[in-house]
């Protein structure tokens, strides 16, 4: 039996899931009484420090917390929950941690993007049995911006480099906590989860780590879901956008036996785009929800879900906000949610105003779940112009001139699905979206969409200049070769594709065997 501790936020439906594929039955804490009998404890945190602090004492979970760690029982942290080991964060200076090891969480001071999102190695300091079955170069999925720095190095068990060296997990007795998702980490995380959960297992010493360890650039499996005219979920592809064949929408398989195939695969992430709005359903009947549900059953990698967060209300007149929308998607197996047309409303507001007001969907989501879990899907064309100087929006010369010999372009916005375009330029939209408070930005290129041609590394480069944040490069892609060009060129942190995965024409292993060599990658044994 497991004891899982679930203080209300965040993807806990994965661990579940987790640790139920290895055999264990959970039991999620419902008083303070549940820590104090517990047999094996485990605390996955995700979000905000101070947010989990508040509610680990709103709960009265604070005391019979640090009693079981006191009483050196068996404890297994995921990343915020280990940062709550800790006397206190930078991320909230007010809250007090836990207190039970020495040290501080501080945020990453590097010239890298932050968060820190992605699959990464790790170089052992001390045995233990949590190594059993791993040689070492396995890596391990991160997303967060803030690292623990301990007093004492006697309790680290795993660093890890980003720009810096930094305490990757601990291991104090039987409390082990990890910075990276197990849960998330495919094979390798499922392996080290399993070593945990067996005591008997021999300790042993990974002697072949990587030095230094190095973040792999993702491959993200995009499927965009809807509704075809016979009521069923499909998976589809559009042409610039165009997702009708003959009439008919393109149904190029079922979202979860697709989404399986691409984690079987080596798929890094995957990504769902829901392009069929589903308002007048109650928050609780939305299929997507159902489809995360079941997709998280046996996918352990990250779950993005795009489409329809935002504000509404549903067929039964009630009120849903973009928050409460994003939480029952995390609650469902989500881990990221990607926000579109309503990310360039909500920068046009600002804009208009000079200031946010705190209130929009970016920055409720960001303050309760963390940066990390905001992805802004943006959608922009190019609009070609003579000279820099015919419009206010940031201006790139190109290589590709436009149809009258244009050698200038920039890449306007754009909302409901492509089909209406704004007065607000790729690059400007980046920027204040980062300012909000979003994690990652996702660019979908629909001059590229659909042609095998290639991404527009112009547009890529120009975002990655623009922010700080990790940017994933999207349409376009048709060969493997796309793929080495786009991170070799650009700095993108991760590259999404849909069509060529789908039609079979270059699985995601044979990307993967090209960039090897190339581009550093995650091979999952």
């Amino acid at each position: 039996m497991i004891t899982l501790l679930d203080y209300g936020a965040g993807n806990v439906r994965s661990v579940v899931n987790a640790l139920e594929s290895l055999g264990e039955t959970v039991r999620q804490v419902a008083s303070p009484a549940d820590i104090d009998q517990a047999e094996r404890l485990v605390f996955p945190g995700v979000g905000n420090f101070g947010a989990m602090m508040r509610s680990l004492k709103e709960q009265g979970l604070v005391e019979p917390l640090r009693r079981y760690l006191d009483a050196d029982r068996p404890f297994f942290g995921i990343c915020i929950a280990l940062q709550a080991l800790f006397e206190g964060s930078e991320e909230a200076p007010e809250e007090p941690g836990l207190g039970f090891l020495p040290g501080r969480v501080k945020r990453f001071q590097t010239e890298l993007a932050v968060p820190h999102i992605g699959w990464n190695g790790i170089r052992a300091a001390q045995p233990s049995r949590l190594f059993n079955g791993l040689s070492g170069q396995e890596k391990f999925y991160f997303v967060h911006s803030y690292h623990v720095e301990p007093e004492s190095r006697a309790d680290v068990l795993t660093y890890t480099d980003y720009g810096c060296e930094f305490v990757s997990s601990i291991q104090r007795g039987k409390v082990i906590a990890t910075q990276f998702h197990p849960e998330k980490s495919g094979k390798a995380g499922l392996r080290l989860l399993a070593n945990f959960l067996d005591s008997s297992r021999e300790t042993v010493t990974l002697r072949s780590c990587p030095q230094p360890t190095k973040l792999a650039a993702r491959i993200i499996a995009c499927l965009d879901v809807r509704s075809n005219d016979q009521g069923d979920l499909v998976v589809t592809k559009g042409d610039q956008y165009d997702v009708r064949e003959q009439g008919n929408v393109r149904n190029l398989g079922k979202p979860v036996q697709l989404a399986q195939e691409y984690y079987e695969q080596g798929a890094d992430e995957i990504t769902f785009l829901n392009i069929t709005a589903f308002r007048a359903f109650p928050l609780q009947d939305m299929p997507m929800m159902e489809v995360l549900r079941e997709t998280s059953k046996n996918v352990f990698v990250p779950l993005t879900i795009g489409g329809g967060i935002r504000d509404f209300t549903d067929c039964e007149g009630k009120f849903h906000s973009a928050l409460a929308v994003a939480s029952e998607y995390f609650r469902s197996g989500a881990d990221k949610v990607s926000i579109g047309s309503d990310a360039v409303l909500i920068v046009e507001e600002v804009l208009q105003r000079g200031q946010s007001n705190g209130l929009s969907s970016i920055e409720q989501i960001a303050r309760v779940y963390g940066s990390q879990a905001v992805v802004i899907s943006v959608d922009p064309r190019r609009v070609y112009v003579q000279s820099p100087d015919t419009v206010q929006h940031p201006v790139i010369e190109t290589k590709f001139p436009g149809p009258q010999g244009e050698l200038f372009c920039w890449y306007q916005c754009t909302i409901k699905g492509g089909r209406e375009g704004r007065d607000l330029d790729a690059i400007t939209l980046a920027k204040v979206c980062e300012q909000l408070g979003a994690g990652e930005i996702l660019l979908n290129c629909i001059d590229r969409d659909g042609t095998n041609a290639g991404f527009d590394l112009e547009l890529i480069r120009a975002v990655k200049q623009a922010v700080t944040i990790p940017v994933i490069a999207s349409s376009g892609a048709g060969k493997a070769e796309h793929f080495v060009e786009v991170f070799q060129e650009t700095g993108a942190d991760a590259a999404l594709a849909a069509g060529i995965f789908h039609r079979k024409e270059v699985p995601i292993t044979a990307v993967k065997d090209f960039l090897e060599g190339k581009v550093e990658v995650r091979q999952d044994s």
